[in-house]
C-alpha cells in the first residue's frame, strides 16, 4: 500500500519512473493492522463513518507512537515536519481521512463474512 501510495506521489511530481518506497521498519507497524480482524466483531453494527473514524485514529495513534520510537533511535523512515498538519513530525492530521478509507478497506479483506 505504502508503495502504491509513494508511487502516485512520484507521478504527481511528473516522474515517469514511478518509483516507490517503504522501509522494513514498516512491516511490523502495517502488520498491527490486523487488529481491525479483531475489533470487527465488535465495531460491526456501527455504521462505516464510525468504524472508519475508530480505525483512523486507531492507525494514526500507532504511527506517532512508533514514529516517536523510532525517531528517538534515528530510525524513523518518515519526516513529516515541513506538513502544515503535522505532529511532533511523526503523523499529519489531514492524513486522518485516508487512514480511515484505508481501515475500511482492511476491514472489507481482512474480514469478509462468508
Amino acid at each position: 500500500m505504502e508503495i502504491l501510495f509513494t508511487s502516485f506521489g512520484a507521478f504527481r511530481k511528473k516522474d515517469r519512473t514511478l518509483t516507490g518506497k517503504t522501509s522494513v521498519w514498516m512491516f511490523p507497524i502495517y502488520g498491527m493492522a490486523a487488529i481491525i480482524g479483531e475489533l470487527y466483531p465488535a465495531l460491526k453494527k456501527y455504521p462505516p463513518a464510525i468504524r472508519g473514524g475508530l480505525y483512523g485514529v486507531g492507525i494514526l495513534s500507532v504511527e506517532y507512537l512508533s514514529g516517536r520510537f523510532l525517531k528517538k533511535h534515528k530510525l524513523c523512515p518518515w519526516d513529516y515536519s515541513e506538513a502544515k498538519l503535522n505532529v511532533h513530525g511523526v503523523i499529519r492530521l489531514d492524513y486522518l481521512p485516508l487512514w480511515m478509507g484505508a481501515g475500511l478497506i482492511f476491514e472489507r479483506i481482512l474480514c469478509r463474512e462468508k
